[in-house]
């Protein structure tokens, strides 16, 4: 089967707007890489490695591939709108920088598999590490693996957003909590809160592609029974009489985390207060350093206590906490 490969050169800091276009648009799989040149610093500090070789696109930008099935895309149309959607980035905050667009015909083999050439295991924190199915690896006696095929959906642990979000968990979850992840992806939050000691995990996404890779990693890690996978968001849940039908987590809960782009992470903010208990944690991350002020402001808006933020490059993970029941009749 031929796919269309739109591929976009675009400043690194859209990339993330970018990617969320192209599934906006219909796109079956997005690829990311980023620049790699001999003066971009890679961070070694916890011993890792890197495979990714050196490249030769340009400083400051990546290439961000979206992939369309042949039969029944109108490709023109496509590209149209998606020239439109990426000049009217600056109105956001984003700037997509001297982009460009072009399109290509790929096979199947040559986009669904390629990656994972570049995929190897990746130390996240101080016990979590990542480990792709196909590769061998044998871990120290203390190392939490995650075992991981992300297939199309978003979430390897590789981009600094989920890193944050997993290293965050990791001083977060003490043992025994319950824990809504939004927009789940690959699953690797899930996954990884369970792994560290929460009890229960409700994870959410409103891709189908999404669903069904979760799915499948949460079966790899043997953690079917205690993460329970769910096409929806956070405000169907609630409208759901609380999440009535759902069998393994129920509001309120320990922990909310929430690993998406900043604009949406603004829209259902006060959803989140409603589905933590009294001094519940929300993790929230995907947010590039010129909408820090903004979730900030809306995480503050909407009663929560700013516990820490953490960075990795240019991006911010939040860690807020609702007040407790004392604090709030005070």
């Amino acid at each position: 089967m031929q796919w269309h490969e739109i591929m976009v050169l675009a400043a690194e800091p859209s990339q993330e707007m970018v990617s969320h276009y192209l599934y906006e648009l219909g796109a079956a799989g997005v690829s990311v890489e980023e620049s790699w040149t001999p003066d971009k610093p890679r961070d070694t500090s916890l011993g890792q490695w890197y495979d990714k070789p050196l490249n030769d696109i340009r400083a400051g930008y990546a290439e961000i591939k979206g992939y369309f099935a042949e039969e029944g895309t109108d490709i023109d149309a496509v590209v149209q709108q998606l020239k439109a959607d990426l000049a009217g980035l600056p109105e956001y905050g984003y700037d997509a920088g001297e982009f460009t667009v072009s399109l290509a015909m790929v096979q199947d083999e040559d986009w669904a598999d390629a990656w994972k050439k570049y995929f190897k295991p990746l130390q996240v924190s101080e016990r979590l590490t990542i480990k792709p199915t196909w590769e061998e690896y044998e871990a120290r006696e203390d190392e939490v693996i995650i075992e991981l095929d992300p297939g199309m959906a978003f979430g390897t642990g590789t981009h600094p957003t989920t890193a944050l979000c997993l290293r965050t968990l990791e001083g977060a979850v003490r043992g025994g909590e319950t824990l809504i992840d939004v927009g789940t992806g690959s699953g690797i939050l899930a996954i990884g809160a369970v792994k560290l000691g929460a009890s229960r995990v409700l994870a959410l996404d409103l891709d189908p592609v999404a669903v069904s890779s979760a799915t499948e990693n949460i079966k790899l890690n043997g953690l079917q029974d205690v993460i329970e996978v769910r096409l929806s968001d956070l405000l169907g849940t609630l409208n759901e009489g609380a999440g009535a039908d759902v069998e393994s987590v129920k509001p309120p809960v320990d922990i909310v985390v929430a690993n998406i782009l900043a604009e949406i992470i603004l829209l259902f903010i006060a959803d989140v207060m409603k589905v933590l208990k009294p001094g519940g944690i929300y993790i929230a991350s995907g947010i590039y350093k010129n909408k820090e002020e903004d979730v900030e402001a809306g995480l503050l808006a909407a009663g929560f206590e700013i516990i820490d933020r953490v960075r990795q490059d240019d991006w911010v993970a939040f860690v807020a906490g609702k007040p407790k029941e004392d604090e709030e009749g005070a």
